[in-house]
């Protein structure tokens, strides 16, 4: 898709929100598989299917809604997209990352980003929450590739930070206050959709990877690129293979319906206090 086309989709996008009551923005969050149940805590929600909102593809993973949710949770506005559209899918990477972009248009300038992940750090079991302080990109691609448009950011964007230093410490502070045992770690995102190799986590832990997953990073990117400041949290839902004996969905779901009370407590709390 050309880079007019583009943002001419993101401005009806908008324009579609905006008139639909979706205003002032204090975080953007991104719910993973799973994990979407926090978007029923919003009060005085504004609820807009995938299916009706204006160049929205529709998520058709297990786990993951397909809403996004407009409203107010701890005090603050936030806009709750309940479920992604994963590369493993098809879609390319403009549409993976079409959400982040639009929350840039609208203003949002701290993103929440959660997942589930499997554990590749043989120290982590699986209902852990990790605090992701970098990422490794090993999905055979990046979002950014081809023509920039500096209305977003610069062509070489800094990923020194990817994962706000602020934001980091507001998650551990609020892990204390509400008794969570924090895990911290590097994220490695791969394409997917098939599961890792006891090879490849084998290789992710000498590149220096503590969990792995099929997500978050192309949205990371972008929203670097486009100066927005992102927390991330995995919930780790199983240890990758070869530290366990098999691996499927189902265990994803049922693991973070187990500790979906200490997610979505942290969650809060992390808005509530930033």
């Amino acid at each position: 898709m050309a880079l007019y086309e583009q943002l001419l989709h993101l401005e009806q996008t908008k324009r579609f929100l905006q008139n639909n009551g979706v205003q002032n923005i204090d975080f953007g969050l991104i719910l993973g598989s799973g994990l979407g149940e926090l978007a029923t805590e919003v009060e005085n929600p504004i609820i807009f299917n995938y299916k009706d909102i204006p160049h929205f593809p529709v998520s058709t993973v297990v786990g993951h809604a397909g809403r996004l949710v407009y409203g107010e949770l701890c005090g603050k506005k936030v806009l709750i997209m309940d479920g992604r559209f994963p590369f493993y899918e098809g879609y390319p990477m403009e549409t993976v990352t079409f959400p982040i972009r639009l929350m840039k248009l609208l203003e949002v300038e701290t993103m929440i980003v959660t997942n589930s992940a499997g554990g590749s750090n043989p120290n982590f079991k699986p209902g852990d929450l990790m605090l992701i302080t970098d990422h490794i990109n090993i999905t055979g691609t990046n979002p950014l590739i081809g023509a920039n448009d500096d209305r977003f950011g610069p062509r070489f964007p800094d990923m020194s930070h990817a994962y706000h230093v602020y934001g980091q410490e507001v998650v551990r502070k609020a892990a204390k206050e509400v008794g969570v045992e924090l895990q911290e770690g590097v994220y490695t995102g791969l394409s997917g959709p098939t599961y890792e190799t006891p090879a490849e986590v084998r290789m992710v832990q000498v590149l220096g990877g503590d969990a792995v997953g099929m997500s978050t990073v192309p949205e990371v990117i972008v929203a670097n690129h486009s100066g927005i400041k992102v927390i991330g949290i995995s919930c780790i839902t199983n240890l990758a293979a070869g530290l366990q004996a098999n691996l499927n969905h189902e265990e994803v779901v049922e693991t973070t319906q187990r500790v979906k009370e200490s997610f979505k407590g942290l969650v809060r709390k992390v808005i509530e206090i930033y």
